[in-house]
């Protein structure tokens, strides 16, 4: 594997920092996005630039992608200059959120050309790209993951969710609605207490100290929104789209969604006052405007 050229499509915010990895460890990378900015600070780590997504099939043995929604990843994935039209690339692995229709249709799309696709959505933001520390879930023929195990680990660490198409993905909605609940719910605790006279820091002290304790008290607030940056790093339109995949996904299944449609309608709102290009950590504002405080601690 080590002779192995690799190649990566999609140099967004999580994109660049798994190449960079995969550079760190010493692969030879052929890199693509639209940005030609993101593509050349790729090439000052050591990576080849490609002028499309089919030239990096062209010329690596396996291609990763990281990309913003289904759509695009279907197009990527089996469009006429995508990945499946490259003559070299026989593996295609997707770090993508798309939920489990569209992996299953690229699955399907590379099994019928005889070549192998991973569905590996990713969990742990920027810091955890950059670290390698990530959770990866990932789905797929069990042979290719048995092969490729090795190099995901350059990412974090790989948890195989089964063979089934699109199975990696449900698992990775589950965890993203539970993310951005954890978030919605914390936002009405803390304006709540903060509307009572209560320190957030302190509360968070607290609640992580106790059985409310969960992401949001423990990571989120104290990072992103209680010192008032919003800057945690995920967006309000690709978290609105993580929950809403998640809740239709589960609705065609016939399981009621009550909380997660709440969610979803809490992301709406959020991405509709401050935009989808927000941090996620954005939904806080909302109760807080509604409560007429704000959750900071006193100078």
């Amino acid at each position: 594997m080590a002779d192995q050229v690799l190649g990566f499509v999609g140099l967004g915010q999580m994109g660049s920092r798994m190449a960079a990895r995969l550079l760190q460890a010493g692969h030879a990378l052929v890199v693509y996005d639209r940005a030609e900015s993101a593509v050349q600070a790729l090439v000052a780590q050591g990576a080849t630039a490609a002028g499309s997504v089919r030239e990096v099939a062209d010329r690596a043995d396996l291609v990763f992608a990281s990309l913003p929604t289904p759509a695009v990843v279907r197009d990527v994935a089996l469009g006429p200059d995508g990945v499946l039209a490259g003559q070299r690339a026989r593996v295609f692995i997707d770090l993508s959120t798309t939920g489990p229709r569209v992996a299953g249709e690229v699955a399907a799309g590379f099994a019928e050309a005889g070549r192998a696709m991973l569905d590996c959505p990713v969990s742990g933001g920027i810091s955890g790209a950059a670290a390698g520390t990530l959770a990866l879930m990932v789905s797929g023929p069990r042979d290719a993951y048995a092969t490729l195990e090795p190099l995901l680990r350059a990412f974090g660490k790989p948890f195989f969710c089964g063979e089934g198409a699109g199975q990696a993905q449900v698992m990775k909605l589950c965890n993203n609605l539970l993310a951005a609940a954890a978030l919605a719910v914390t936002s009405e605790a803390l304006v709540m207490g903060v509307k009572a006279g209560l320190d957030p820091a302190l509360m968070c002290e607290v609640i992580n100290a106790s059985s409310g304790r969960n992401s949001a008290t423990q990571d989120k607030f104290p990072r992103a929104v209680i010192p008032r940056t919003f800057d945690f790093g995920f967006t309000t339109g690709l978290s609105h789209k993580d929950v809403r995949l998640c809740v239709d996904e589960a609705e065609a299944m016939g399981v009621p969604m009550v909380v997660g449609s709440a969610v979803r309608q809490m992301l709406g709102v959020t991405s509709a006052l401050f935009g989808a290009d927000s941090d996620f950590t954005s939904i806080a504002k909302v109760v807080e405007q509604w409560a007429g405080v704000e959750v900071r601690s006193p100078a």
